[in-house]
């Protein structure tokens, strides 16, 4: 489709600001297939950044969508599959771009071809990539995003959210992790089962920090946790110290920073450690839940605060996924001679299973038949348990992983079953 209209706004690095929400869908993901059509070639994307600290994480993802592909023979139904990943990010930011997330979905829009988009895995790429496709009709498939404000108008949203995103009304956007009213729950149990009573909190002031820090808030005062701050840090900062030392004199005996490993996570996770002592407990969400973070010969955390950092990630210890999910492991480890896959390659692996899967069942593989099957996925059996799709594009899944880190990897620690408050 040609880029016209919102579609060129979001492309000049706004957001468009115009449409509403489509009818939701309604069906099961056992549905009836459509009768059988004429095979297409047909192209899957997917846009993540391939550089910086995420690295480790996107290139397990990128591994995982391959296998499924090549478990499926490169076919859905009658259409042949190709796969091309796309990178959001740049070597000099060493994180996506604006920029970046912008040119891949324009490509994606302007291929006929093209069937699903996988991506973005930073929640602010989305608020970039979501209008250009919603406006081709691309459908998406996240296989990180967390930020409420993407599908909801719910608390931690901000205003004009998620309208703003859907140019024409269409609702083209899915996710297959839970969002940020779970996982802030999710860290605020954390937090008090580990018996914290004050709690100091920076953001990254990015989209998904923020968002997530908004939300934090509102589930601690739910729960009955009291929090020092919230205060937006400035990542280019030497070092954040001063808010250290406003965190121990405000009685803080816990920290949690919201936001990603690449906005100076690890200065500030060193310099809140220094200040509130040996014994405070230091959390974070899955926006650092990777090795750049964990591990300190990669750049991450000093080894010493091992024992004292817990994150929470939306996935799960292999022995706690269905048998599918196990095998899983099982099939990465040989296909890719990795003992410990990272936990975001069965994401990768969910989200082309899912995008082939609604190919097939579209039947045509037209991308609003296509689109239309993906919000009509109902009580799907998957590696990551049995979910549906919800009339916003959510999934049903609840769990967070909860992990602490070990010689500088994460280690998975509990289950989490936090339910969104309402």
């Amino acid at each position: 489709m040609a880029a016209t209209g919102c579609l060129v706004a979001a492309l000049a690095m706004g957001v468009a600001a115009c449409g509403d929400e489509d009818e939701p869908t309604t069906g099961g993901g056992g549905g009836t297939e459509e009768p059988a059509a004429e095979g297409k070639n047909l192209t899957i994307y997917s846009s993540l950044p391939l550089q910086g600290a995420s690295r480790v994480q996107t290139e397990a993802l990128v591994n995982g969508a391959k296998l499924a592909l090549e478990q499926a023979g490169g076919k859905a139904g009658n259409h042949t599959i190709k796969y091309e990943s796309l990178d959001d990010s740049t070597a000099q930011a060493g994180s996506w771009t604006p920029e970046a997330e912008s040119a891949n979905a324009l490509k994606a829009a302007q291929d006929e071809a093209t069937a699903v988009y996988l991506g973005a895995f930073n929640s602010g790429a989305s608020k970039v990539s979501i209008p250009i496709l919603s406006e081709a009709g691309v459908p998406q498939i996240s296989p990180a995003n967390t930020y409420v404000g993407l599908t909801t108008n719910d608390p931690g949203s901000e205003p004009g959210e998620p309208d703003k995103y859907y140019p024409t009304g269409d609702r083209t956007y899915t996710r297959i992790v839970p969002k940020d009213t779970i996982q802030a729950a999710a860290l605020v149990t954390l937090m008090k089962q580990d018996g914290c009573t004050k709690v100091a909190m920076t953001n990254d002031k990015e989209v998904y920090g923020a968002g997530l820090a908004r939300v934090i808030e509102l589930s601690a005062k739910e729960q009955g946790l009291e929090l020092t701050s919230n205060d937006a840090i400035d990542k280019n900062a030497s070092n954040y110290r001063s808010l250290a030392q406003k965190a121990k004199a405000a009685g803080a005996d816990c920290f949690v920073y919201s936001g990603i490993t690449a906005n100076n996570a690890v200065q500030q996770f060193k310099d809140f450690a220094a200040a509130l002592g040996a014994d405070a407990g230091l959390y974070g969400p899955d926006g650092v839940a990777e090795t750049g973070f964990v591990s300190e010969k990669d750049g991450g955390i000093p080894a010493a605060l091992n024992k004292q950092v817990k994150v929470t990630v939306a996935t799960l210890s292999p022995d706690q996924y269905p048998p599918e999910g196990q095998e899983f492991f099982t099939q990465f480890t040989e296909k890719y001679g990795v003992d410990n896959p990272d936990p975001y390659a069965i994401y990768g692996y969910e989200a082309m299973k899912l995008a082939i899967d609604a190919i097939e069942r579209s039947g045509t593989g037209e991308k609003a038949d296509i689109k239309k099957a993906l919000f009509e996925t109902k009580d799907r059996a998957s590696v990551l348990g049995t979910y549906s799709i919800d009339e916003n594009g959510d999934t049903t899944l609840t769990d967070y992983g909860a992990y602490g880190v070990e010689n500088g990897e994460l280690k998975f620690d509990q289950t989490i079953k936090a339910q969104a408050q309402g």
